[in-house]
């Protein structure tokens, strides 16, 4: 015979305060779990959020980022040249060569200085980047001192707001224009003219080159043809990838940090769930001696006790998930190890989150529940009932 679901739930229900304070335990383990989740797929989504599959990034070999690149001005007439890429309305090729650059920016409030990004890009380079989209003031006009700023720079650093004036380069540069790139890393940057900066910098070459494939199955070729070319000493990748590359440092320190985190406070919401059911194993041996004289076998107890501790972590997870899905309202900034620039992010709650989030509760409940449910299967019924 097997014990009613009915059964196991009153047992909990009885218990309501005991129950409600290792749910409680095993809901802050399982928050900081899927926070630290969230904040991971956050933050790659945002950046492979920043690449178009079809966008193409062409930098120095062996150099890692944009701001360690340089593409001298007959490279990228070479670059330019290549069959694989796609034309535009106008018949010229879709290739954006630009100029990246950090500076240093103090934040609004607390006038603490971060580096945010300077780029430089041409009108081509803004029509490749269909995800990007002027919200407020204009578009800066080439060979003028001015430029646009992200959403987020906006709202964050002194003087990056629209009207206002930035001094970098030895230039004073007017801030015409606001563009919100939907919540990729490009909200975390200024975007100027790419000529203008190369002088103001006093840089002889482009930071990268942005080329639009004709046809996405040419990247292979495109790549080969340029990395093999021996006039070039170049790399190329494809946008997405670029840019996915760029949060792997970061990733990897949320990643470990949580794990870390979430083993130490695991421990302790198990050792927890493990002392309420050994003091329900305790206080029920007589209960325990009836069932076992009713004809209920050893399994049965044993699967009876697992199951109000896996109900009590499924209870715990579910509301650690709960508070953890509010997170997503909040967005976060910090540095990216990769560039050394601000970037801003926010948590992202995925159905594959939600489901490894449940599991890791469920776990938790688990280990904390076999041993003191094995305890219970164990009981001899005389023990039991003379204990009774």
């Amino acid at each position: 015979m097997k014990i009613p679901f009915s059964y196991i739930f009153r047992n909990l229900w009885t218990r309501r305060l005991t129950t409600a304070l290792t749910a409680a335990g095993l809901a802050l383990v399982v928050f900081v779990f899927a926070t630290v989740l969230m904040l991971d797929e956050g933050l790659r989504t945002t950046l492979v959020a920043t690449g178009e599959q079809d966008n193409v990034v062409v930098i120095r070999r062996s150099a890692e980022t944009e701001v360690q690149s340089g593409v001298d001005r007959r490279q990228a007439a070479i670059i330019a040249s290549h069959p694989a890429i796609a034309m535009g309305s106008d018949g010229q090729p879709l290739v954006s060569k630009e100029t990246v650059v950090l500076i240093s920016l103090h934040k609004r409030g607390s006038a603490k200085p971060s580096n945010v990004v300077i780029r430089g890009i041409t009108p081509t380079g803004l029509a490749m980047r269909q995800q990007v989209k002027l919200t407020a003031g204009r578009m800066f006009r080439p060979g003028a001192s001015e430029v646009i700023a992200g959403a987020s720079i906006a709202r964050r650093f002194e003087g990056a707001g629209i009207g206002e004036t930035l001094r970098f380069g030895q230039r004073e540069w007017t801030v015409v224009g606001l563009y919100d790139a939907d919540n990729s890393g490009f909200d975390s940057e200024i975007w100027g003219d790419s000529e203008q900066l190369l002088q103001a910098f006093r840089r002889l070459a482009y930071s990268s080159v942005i080329v639009r494939l004709a046809d996405g199955k040419q990247f292979d070729t495109l790549r080969r043809d340029l990395e093999s070319d021996q006039r070039l000493t170049v790399q190329a990748k494809r946008e997405r990838v670029f840019y996915a590359d760029q949060s792997k440092a970061l990733s990897n320190f949320i990643s470990y940090l949580g794990l870390v985190l979430s083993i130490v406070f695991s421990l302790g919401a198990t050792i927890g769930a493990t002392i309420t059911m050994y003091a329900s194993v305790a206080n029920r041996v007589g209960e325990i001696g009836t069932l076992r004289a009713l004809g209920f076998q050893r399994r049965s107890i044993l699967a009876a006790f697992l199951a109000e501790a896996m109900l009590l972590a499924l209870v715990g997870g579910a509301v650690g998930l709960g508070c953890a899905s509010f997170m997503q309202f909040l967005s976060f900034s910090t540095t990216n190890f990769q560039s050394f620039s601000e970037l801003a992010f926010g948590f992202k709650l995925s159905p594959a989150i939600a489901v490894k989030t449940m599991l890791f509760a469920l776990a938790m409940g688990f280990v904390g529940g076999f041993l003191p449910a094995f305890r219970a299967a164990r009981l001899q019924i005389v023990d039991a009932l003379r204990a009774a």
